[in-house]
């Protein structure tokens, strides 16, 4: 069991990545579990077993979990099961009921803590880790949330024995993220081992799961709400893949999906303003591609002009110019401020 601390203010926990039943004496005795259909019913002996009897909420899945109905309805039922400030909640699936969950947890009561057990690659690498929450809201992805850091996390490599590829293949184009953020080398390294971890090698699941938390750890532990700069790097290719979700509707592509051409976007306007070489961008989308993800606009039936209208209502903007990160080459992501929305236009056109 390999453990990181993760330092977010006033609030340090855990994060733990190993087998579940290696942490058993860190789970609450009672807590109230919410997780979804499918995800419970692959693993609800195991989970059952270590949480006790009491029957989980349950959210749909997906995309769909993150919605305002369902959140009253979570909420009515916390308050139903007579929960309190202390009880904990258990969330155990993917991104959307981590976020869903975690938004619950910060809501009822003014607070209550939440334990993520994540069960897609997506959110043992990146969603779970951070206190972000959010649901979606007037067709916009994450517009409604709050940051509500965790109690405790634990990735079992384990629970993506039962991951379609797909919901692989889109939790690998979060990983992929941290190497081009400030981590060259661990690009290289996904270059190399990549298929190796989509086709189920523990040893190389383990090691991206781990290398991606501990640079999540370390860039948010000095600007845990987003507002600095630090955090935002994690933001690379999500304000073009925010808008394609929101362009295509909402559910309609898997997140890491999105972010694959939000990250190719990315370097292409990046090298299109001079910042990078071609030729990185082009390595990009080769490698994206060969690993089975969308790499073009094209692929999602989505025209490049026709999302400038979600960007400029993307929450990192400030006044009239856009906020993007962009990128000096892999591994030299950066906060752009200052993003002429006309140079953006000419591009996504």
């Amino acid at each position: 069991m390999k453990r990181i601390e993760v330092a977010a203010g006033a609030s340090r926990y855990d994060v733990l990545v190993g087998p579940l039943d290696q942490a058993r004496d860190r789970l609450p005795a009672s807590p109230i579990l919410i997780s979804e259909p499918n995800v419970f019913a692959l693993h609800r002996e195991r989970v059952a077993a270590m949480l006790g009897a009491e029957p989980p909420i349950l959210l749909p899945e997906g995309e769909a979990a993150k919605q305002w109905d369902v959140l009253h309805s979570l909420l009515a039922q916390l308050a139903d099961r007579g929960a309190t400030r202390s009880t904990a909640i258990v969330a155990l699936g993917g991104g959307s009921v981590g976020d869903v969950a975690g938004l619950a947890a910060s809501l009822f009561k003014r607070g209550c803590p939440i334990i993520h057990l994540p069960t897609t690659l997506l959110a043992q690498a990146d969603s779970a880790v951070g206190g972000k929450t959010a649901i979606d809201a007037f067709g916009q992805k994450n517009l409604v949330g709050s940051f509500h850091q965790p109690a405790l996390v634990i990735a079992d490599p384990a629970f993506l024995d039962t991951l379609d590829p797909r919901q692989l293949r889109s939790g690998y184009a979060e990983i992929l993220k941290y190497g081009l953020i400030d981590d060259a080398p661990f690009f290289a390294w996904c270059l190399a081992h990549g298929p190796a971890l989509l086709a189920g090698d523990p040893a190389a699941r383990d090691h991206a799961i781990t290398t991606a938390i501990a640079a999540k750890a370390r860039l948010i532990a000095g600007d845990i709400e987003d507002r600095t700069g630090q955090r935002a790097l994690l933001n690379l290719g999500h304000s073009f893949a925010h808008a394609i979700e929101s362009e295509a509707g909402l559910g309609r592509l898997l997140h890491g999906e999105a972010v694959a051409i939000g990250l190719i976007l990315a370097f292409r306007f990046s090298a299109r303003l001079g910042l990078c070489d071609d030729s990185e961008a082009e390595h990009l989308a080769a490698h994206l591609a060969e690993v089975g993800l969308p790499s073009s606009l094209a692929e999602v039936g989505i025209a490049g002009p026709a999302l400038l209208r979600w960007i400029v209502h993307d929450k990192k903007n400030e006044g009239v110019a856009l906020t993007l990160i962009l990128a000096r080459g892999i591994g030299r992501a950066f906060v752009a401020r200052d993003v002429d929305p006309a140079a953006l236009a000419a591009f996504l056109a």
